[in-house]
């Protein structure tokens, strides 16, 4: 039911804006979502309300996603990567907790969810470290990935990154993000998927 609702609302909302905008949309569905230009939702509480309580307010972050636009993301994916609804702003911080790294790794989660997948993707990168390999790692040594994510400085400041590029078919590349298109994916030779 709440799917039914979720789907309803969210076509509602494109078509009576012709798109998705950020400062438009209601706080339950601004993190992990992306406006009809191609750039990242994110929830930032940088004013107070008169009675000294934060408030909230959804804007557009100059993160650009090439692989989707108008996109508010489905519940069954907040869920399957371990994400929060309620996130302020982006950052790599959640890459140092191998909870969420595994749950993020999972296959729930990688092979049906591109766009967290495309933003921790391209997070990790920003950190110098390659997502499909912490990945392959987090299931065989998750306190390596820790030490190895820690050792390269993640997690100190929010990080920005650009997208990868995209195509009509997209592959994996070291430079570029899984990406599933209908129920298969594509990778170049040589490179397995990260099964978890």
């Amino acid at each position: 039911m709440a799917l039914v609702l979720f789907l309803a609302f969210s076509f509602f909302l494109q078509g009576a804006l012709g798109g998705i905008i950020c400062e438009q949309l209601p706080i339950e569905l601004c993190s992990f979502s992306v406006s009809n230009s191609g750039k990242r939702c994110l929830l930032e509480n940088n004013f107070a309300a008169s009675d000294g309580t934060t408030a909230y307010q959804c804007k557009t972050s100059e993160v650009a996603v090439n692989i989707m636009h108008d996109w508010i993301e489905s519940d069954e994916c907040i869920s399957a990567c371990g994400v929060d609804r309620k996130a302020v702003g982006i950052s790599s911080d959640s890459l140092l907790q191998p909870q969420f790294t595994a749950k993020l790794c999972s296959n729930a989660c990688y092979q049906s969810c591109p766009n967290i997948v495309d933003l921790y993707f391209n997070m990790a990168l920003g950190e110098g470290v390659y997502l499909p390999s912490l990945c392959q790692e987090q299931g065989t040594n998750p306190r390596r990935v820790m030490t190895d994510i820690r050792s390269s400085g993640a997690a100190n400041s929010p990080v920005s990154c650009p997208g990868p590029a995209s195509s009509s078919e997209s592959y994996m590349t070291p430079g570029m993000a899984p990406m599933s298109i209908g129920h298969h994916q594509y990778m170049t030779p040589g490179m397995a998927p990260v099964a978890v």
